[in-house]
């Protein structure tokens, strides 16, 4: 059986994550780490793990039993190398992976609360250079599903070929817009021309409203599904999910009894699984379901990885797992 190629485009990362031995503390209603300046904090453990938007939907996807390939840049310095061997590890391509020399691979130093909350301090090394130049169009091109991770401002060139791309073939794409895109606002030409070739828009609910610059969440879907984009999908953290295709609005509740470590990486787990879901055919609320159910996994561990299912595990939770999904008119 021919297994299906997605291709990841974005950010990788390598994350050291500083366990805090507190918890975050609130001020102004703002949760936020207390670290006073010129003290010394002993912490509780350091933690080195594989991340990134597109590392780890590459990698979620592979484990789901696709042919998974990877457009990135990294950096011919020890945490690029360990980044390639994981991705060599987890069956991932890297044949569209760039490798630049004497230049530092994206590194984040991520400080862990144990309520799971966390403060990521990174520098966008050479995620920095995933412009058109290196970014591999045949590929792209050959894939069944393509997902489009945050990208640096440098590389927001690369939606032009994306957009002659996709609306060339009926291929499958999986858009998670952050940073300078969000900024530039849902009514800008280049990002309405790639919303219309869109099959799932991924966005959190602050993500929603600097994309499109309405409080209202409602107003906010539509104004997107206006834009020809399928499916919408928003996460709300402890709240949920909730998506639309036009027509009905689905509510996903989060998994019961979800313990939560740490929450590295949820968004990128949901939507490895999300896309796997429609790519196997499946309609969205099965979709949520499998989203919902694999980012669960991930905030029990540390890492935006560790916890990312296999397509046996993710197929034997979404029997054994209980979630209602609700359905009312969009």
């Amino acid at each position: 059986m021919t297994r299906p190629r997605t291709i990841s485009i974005g950010g990788v990362t390598y994350d050291l994550f500083v366990h805090i031995p507190h918890d975050s503390v609130h001020k102004e209603g703002s949760p936020c780490f207390e670290l006073p300046l010129g003290s010394k904090l002993r912490v509780e453990q350091v933690t080195e793990t594989c991340g990134g938007g597109a590392g780890n939907t590459s990698v979620g996807l592979a484990r789901l039993g696709c042919s998974a390939s990877i457009s990135s840049v990294i950096g011919e310095d020890q945490w690029g190398q360990r980044l390639l061997e994981n991705f060599r590890n987890e069956g991932v391509k890297t044949e569209s992976l760039t490798v630049v020399e004497k230049e530092t691979t994206s590194f984040s130093i991520i400080l862990s609360a144990k309520s799971g909350e966390r403060v990521i301090l990174y520098t966008p090394g050479t995620n920095a250079h995933l412009h058109d130049a290196v970014f591999n169009r045949a590929a792209v091109a050959d894939a069944d599903w393509v997902i489009l991770n945050h990208i640096q401002e440098q590389g927001c060139i690369i939606q032009n070929d994306l957009v002659e791309i996709l609306s060339k073939s009926k291929r499958g794409f999986t858009w998670n817009p952050g940073g300078c895109i969000l900024d530039r606002g849902v009514k800008e030409k280049e990002n309405q021309l790639l919303l219309a070739c869109t099959s799932l828009l991924i966005l959190n609910r602050e993500e929603l409203e600097r994309f499109t610059g309405l409080k209202d969440m409602h107003a906010a879907m539509q104004c997107i599904v206006q834009c020809g984009t399928r499916f919408v999908c928003i996460t709300d953290g402890g709240k949920g999910s909730l998506a639309t295709d036009g027509k009905h609005l689905y509510r996903c509740p989060v998994c019961p009894e979800t313990s939560v470590v740490d929450t590295t990486g949820a968004g990128d787990a949901f939507t490895a699984a999300a896309s796997w879901a429609l790519l196997q055919g499946q309609d969205l609320p099965f979709a949520l379901k499998a989203g919902t159910i694999n980012s669960s996994s991930v905030v029990g561990v540390i890492g935006a990885q560790d916890g990312l299912l296999t397509d046996i595990e993710l197929r034997e939770r979404l029997t054994s797992t209980s979630l209602d999904v609700s359905a009312e008119s969009f």
